[in-house]
C-alpha cells in the first residue's frame, strides 16, 4: 500500500514557517501584501482568489483583491498592473487566469515585475528556470517537489515522466525534476506508447485535467505518483487525474485529490510572497 504525500500537512508546515517569516518582518516595519486581480465573474476562478485570501490571513499577509468587470480592456489590466508593480507598498503581484477571451494572458504577464512575480510566469522567470539560474517558480510544480522531498522520493538518477506540457505545470515540471538530476520523459495528447512510457517511470507526474486517466497499469509497482489533475467524475466528486483506488495498492507513494497538490500549490503562493518581500526589504535573493 503506497504512502499518502499529505498536501494538507506540508501545507500547514510551510504556512507556519511563512507566517513566522512575515511576522519577523513586520516587526522590522516591512509591508507584506499581495494584490491579485479577479476579471470577470468566473465561479472558479472567484473560490481560487477566496482560498489564496484565506492563506494570506492565515500567514498575516495583507490580501488586496481588485475586482474588474468583464469588459476591462487589456490597456486598462496592464496599467493597473504596471502600477502595483511599481508600489512599494505591494510585495507580489498576481493576475488569476484564465482572463477573458480578448485579453492575451501574455501581455498582461509581461506587465507584472519579475522580482514581484510570485506566480513565476514571467518570461524572465521562466527563462532563469530554463537556464538553472535562481527564480520565482511556478506554484504548483514547487509544490510537488516538495511533496516528493517531504516523501524522501528519490529523484537524483530516477526516470520521471510528466504526463501534460503546460505552461504552468507540465513544462516547468519537467525543468525541475532535471534540475534535481532526473531523466525526464514529457508526454502529452500526440505521445505514441503512452502507457508502455509511463510504466518505466519511478516518479509519474500527472497533469493532464482527465479523471481517473492514469489507470493501474501505467503505473510501475513502487512509483511515486503526483496527481496535479481536480476534476469532477460522473457522479460529482472531485476527483485527479489518476484512479487513485486501483493506483495506490501499486504505488510506492501517492498524492491524494483532495488534499494534495492544490493546498501545496497554495502554500508555495504564501512561500513565494514572503520571499518577495524579504527581496524587497533586503533580506533575501532569488
Amino acid at each position: 500500500m503506497a504512502h499518502i504525500i499529505s498536501g494538507k500537512a506540508l501545507a500547514a508546515e510551510v504556512k507556519q514557517r511563512v507566517a513566522q517569516g512575515v511576522a519577523e518582518l513586520k516587526a522590522q516595519g516591512h509591508a507584506v501584501c499581495l494584490r491579485v486581480f479577479l476579471v470577470g465573474d468566473d465561479p472558479a476562478s472567484a473560490t481560487y482568489v477566496a482560498g489564496k485570501q484565506r492563506d494570506c490571513a492565515e500567514c498575516g499577509i495583507t490580501s488586496q483583491l481588485v475586482r474588474l468587470p468583464a469588459d476591462t480592456t487589456q490597456q486598462q489590466l496592464v496599467e493597473q498592473v504596471l502600477r502595483a508593480s511599481e508600489d512599494d507598498t505591494v510585495s507580489g503581484v498576481l493576475v488569476q487566469l484564465p482572463l477573458p477571451a480578448h485579453i492575451q494572458e501574455d501581455a498582461v504577464i509581461a506587465a507584472i515585475a519579475p522580482h514581484k512575480d510570485v506566480d513565476g510566469f514571467t518570461p524572465v522567470n521562466v527563462g532563469r528556470l530554463v537556464l538553472g539560474q535562481p527564480c520565482f517558480v511556478p506554484c504548483t510544480p514547487a509544490g510537488c517537489l516538495a511533496m516528493l522531498r517531504a516523501a524522501g522520493v528519490p529523484i537524483a538518477g530516477r526516470r520521471a515522466v510528466v504526463l501534460g506540457r503546460s505552461n504552468i505545470v507540465g513544462k516547468p515540471m519537467a525543468l525541475l525534476v532535471l534540475r534535481e538530476h532526473a531523466t525526464v520523459t514529457v508526454c502529452h495528447s500526440r505521445t505514441q506508447g503512452l502507457a508502455d512510457i509511463c510504466r518505466e517511470a519511478d516518479i509519474l507526474v500527472a497533469a493532464v485535467g482527465k479523471a481517473g486517466f492514469v489507470t493501474a497499469d501505467m503505473v510501475k509497482p513502487g512509483a511515486a505518483v503526483i496527481d496535479v489533475g481536480i476534476n469532477r467524475n460522473a457522479a460529482g466528486k472531485l476527483c485527479g487525474d489518476v484512479d487513485f483506488d486501483a493506483v495506490q495498492p501499486l504505488a510506492g507513494a501517492i498524492s491524494p485529490v483532495p488534499g494534495g497538490v492544490g493546498l501545496m500549490t497554495r502554500a508555495m503562493l504564501m512561500e513565494n510572497t514572503l520571499r518577495a518581500a524579504q527581496m524587497a526589504a533586503g533580506q533575501a535573493a532569488l
